[in-house]
């Protein structure tokens, strides 16, 4: 795709696959379809992904990270000074998470978001605090 080329949201989303029960031990592999890269930005890139369920603990070593909810509701649990600080998001709510902070996303009815994510991306299936 052209760098100068308009994205429509909607129709990249029909490009992924509906991921139901998304757990922390849900594979890259069994996710890969939920997923997708719509642009390259800076030191990451501008995502989608559709799913239910539950991320594991999650954090953006490089920079902060942009979240919008497009459709549905999720709750984003931001790891903050070792309290864990919900955040109750719906369609057209965003949240920018700050660089470093640990995060993971309970959405058991379902969500569609975009993210802006720097790279690289650190992942733990354990709570960070446990390890």
């Amino acid at each position: 795709m052209s760098k100068s080329a308009a994205i429509t949201i909607n129709n990249e989303f029909s490009r992924v696959k509906f991921l139901k029960g998304r757990t922390p031990e849900t594979t890259d592999e069994e996710a890969r379809d939920a997923f997708a890269l719509l642009s390259e930005y800076r030191d990451g890139g501008v995502y989608i992904a559709h799913y239910s369920g539950f991320s594991e603990w999650e954090r953006h070593p490089q920079g902060d990270e942009f979240v919008q909810v497009v459709e549905g509701s999720t709750t984003l649990i931001l790891l903050e000074e070792s309290q864990e600080r919900r955040n109750a998001l719906s369609a057209g709510q965003m949240l920018v998470i700050p660089q470093g902070v640990w995060h993971r996303f309970e959405s058991p009815e379902g969500v569609k978001v975009m993210t802006i994510t720097p790279q690289p991306t650190e992942h733990s299936v354990e709570h960070p605090e446990a390890k």
